[in-house]
This record gives structure tokens, sequence and C-alpha cells, in this order.
């Protein structure tokens, strides 16, 4: 969990540059549970940040990862 959660507060400088922001949640099952906020929450391209971008960053880093789940809290 901790290369994830590394990972993922590597790419929270661009995601903040936009005025979002990422947080992770959970790692289970072969799944990594995030939460998206602030303008990312809403954008129309949060399925492609989400499956284009992160998840296809964490399962280059880690083949053990099946997928990225955004959940809202």
């Amino acid at each position: 969990m901790k290369k994830i959660k590394d990972l993922l507060n590597n790419l929270r400088p661009y995601l903040q540059m936009d005025g979002g922001d990422i947080e992770f949640i959970d790692y289970k099952d072969n799944f990594v549970y995030i939460k998206l906020s602030g303008a990312c929450a809403h954008c129309g391209y949060q399925d492609m940040t989400i499956k284009d971008g992160i998840e296809e960053m964490l399962k280059s880093e880690i083949s053990e990862i099946e997928g990225v789940i955004n959940v809202e809290l």
C-alpha cells in the first residue's frame, strides 16, 4: 500500500494545479479505491482521468492491480 500511496502522491500536484485532488481510500482484492475531490469530483473527463491516467500508471508500476475505483463518501 505504501507504493500505491507514494505513486498517488506524485500525481497530486498535477490534479491540484487544475483545482482537484486525489485521496487514497483502500486497496482490496487487487483494486485501488480512491476519492477524487475539488474540480476533479465533477469533471466531465473524470472517467478518462481514472482509466487512462491513474489506472494505467498504477498498473504499469504494480502488475497486481486490476483497476481503480472512485468512491464518493
